[in-house]
């Protein structure tokens, strides 16, 4: 057992000399590494050392080149700039030098002009006690003062600007009128060559030809009563006289007057005529009137492209077919208004649609003026009001007879085109008896008045000219004379149209020069 001791200690003690050895031998040979490392460190650090010391002497060669060059440059711009201010101080003192030259030149002139005005104000004074010396002469010669000519002066320039302005005024007024004249002739002949219309006159009685002779004892009836209903039922008056195979009716009514001439062709046609067919074949007529009242409305509106009437404004326009003025169809004049207003509304650049509109019905009151208490104007604006019309369209209907003054474009064109209308020639009918005592009768108003010269109608009885004495009637008693003259034509006479009353005051100044 002390032998196994012994060796284990024995193992012990050569296993710690190796561990003591092993690190002798370490350190050996750290201690050299370090030496080496110790070496190279420090002939690093030498070469180091010597490159920046090289690097160091080219930087300094190179700086001290650069601010030689620099150096160089800034010498050779400072040079350059004591020049230019060399240069700049020459000119500013050649300027100061021209500057007190100029400063002299002005100091003598302004002496000089001194010395001038001083004479002027001498000569001033001079010709201001010439002047008063002068106006002192004049005033003594004249008896009057300053004051009251120069008064007297002004009075007679106003006198002659005032007569002058008068005269201008009185060229540019007749000018005016010309040539407004001259175009209110071409835009009014060029709507007339445009609107070319057929006018044929029309009668207030019906003629209804019969197959034969025999037909009037049936149509008059057993003791006449055919003949009765047909007129009870219609409002008609049957002539039955010797004109041969025709009857004629007569009614102021051109509708109901329509209506029997209708019913009794489908009478003489059916054959059986007696007072229950009789009434029957009369509804009958009325429809078919009243189909073609509205197809007729319709067609003037579609011809006079108006839009957005109302439907009993329609209808009333398709009644005027069957009405007449002097002759002449109120629907067919009416549709002529329309275009003739149009036409001039555009050639003036008014409002066309408006007046087109106006113009188709400014007569809308003659479809029921038999049946309506009033003139044709009143009733036509109380249906236009009624229907909604525009306030202008109304206003031209009730001024295109002149029942007011026209205020507007729409309503002068209105009144123009129903002139034109109607004065066609073979627009409306009248016999040349009646024309002739029309005629008369305008003269004789016109000559009934006191200080009437002269009267003449002309335009076909669309104008009375008078010429009065200058001495009984005055410039102001003109105006009334003409308003009198046309109340009393209103009242006595009845006429197409109007009537222009033009009144005549000639004054004459005769002298002679010896």
């Amino acid at each position: 057992m002390e032998f196994n001791v012994l060796c284990v200690i024995m193992a012990v003690a050569g296993l710690l000399l190796g561990v003591v050895a092993d690190s002798v031998y370490r350190k050996n040979v750290s201690e050299k590494k370090l030496g080496s490392a110790e070496e190279e460190a420090k002939r690093i650090l030498n070469e180091a050392i010597k490159t920046a010391e090289s690097k160091q002497r080219e930087a300094m060669v190179e700086a001290k080149e650069a601010i030689l060059t620099a150096r160089n440059e800034w010498e050779k711009e400072e040079k350059e700039r004591r020049s230019d201010i060399q240069k700049q101080e020459n000119r500013l003192q050649q300027k100061e030098e021209n500057l007190d030259r100029k400063t002299d030149n002005i100091e003598k002139k302004e002496e000089a002009l001194q010395a001038k005005m001083a004479e002027l104000e001498s000569a001033r004074e001079e010709v201001e006690g010439i002047k008063a010396r002068q106006m002192a002469e004049l005033e003594r010669i004249s008896g009057m003062t300053a004051e009251e000519a120069k008064d007297m002066l002004v009075r007679q320039l106003e006198a002659e600007v005032t007569h002058e302005s008068a005269a201008k005024i009185k060229e540019a007024e007749t000018r005016l009128k010309e040539e407004s004249e001259a175009m209110a002739r071409e835009v009014i002949g060029l709507a007339i060559q445009r609107c070319a219309a057929d006018h044929v006159a029309e009668a207030t009685v019906s003629v209804v030809p019969l197959p034969s002779d025999d037909m009037k004892g049936r149509i008059i009836g057993r003791e006449g009563r055919n003949i009765r209903t047909l007129e009870t039922l219609t409002g008609v008056d049957l002539i039955i006289d010797d004109t041969p195979e025709a009857i004629t009716v007569s009614c102021f009514d051109p509708v109901r007057r329509e209506i029997a001439r209708i019913a009794l062709e489908k009478l003489i046609q059916d054959g059986r005529i007696h007072p229950a067919r009789i009434e029957e074949m009369v509804e009958k007529a009325k429809r078919e009137v009243d189909a073609t009242i509205k197809a007729e409305g319709e067609r003037a509106v579609f011809e006079a492209n108006v839009h957005g009437l109302h439907p009993e404004l329609i209808k009333l326009l398709g009644r005027m077919k069957y009405r007449t003025s002097y002759g002449q169809n109120v629907l067919n004049h009416s549709l002529e208004v329309s275009h003739l207003a149009g036409l001039m509304a555009s050639e003036l650049g008014g409002d066309v649609a408006t007046a087109k509109r106006a113009g188709l019905l400014h007569d809308l009151g003659k479809a029921i003026d038999h049946e309506v208490e009033g003139s044709h104007v009143a009733i036509g604006v109380e249906l236009a009001r009624k229907y909604h019309e525009s306030e202008e369209v109304i206003h031209a209907i009730e001024a295109h007879h002149n029942d007011v003054e026209a205020k507007t474009l729409v309503a002068v064109l209105v009144q123009a085109a129903d002139a034109v209308s109607a004065a066609r020639p073979g627009a409306r009918r009248e016999n040349l008896e009646n024309y002739i005592k029309r005629l008369e009768t305008l003269e004789g108003i016109g000559a009934s008045f006191p200080g009437v010269e002269k009267c003449f109608a002309i335009q076909a009885g669309r104008e009375i000219r008078i010429m009065v004495e200058p001495d009984k009637v005055s410039e102001d008693q003109m105006v009334l004379l003409a308003r009198e003259v046309a109340k009393k034509i209103e009242d006595e006479m009845e006429y197409p149209g109007q009537i222009k009353v033009n009144i005549i005051r000639e004054t004459k100044a005769v002298d002679y020069a010896k």
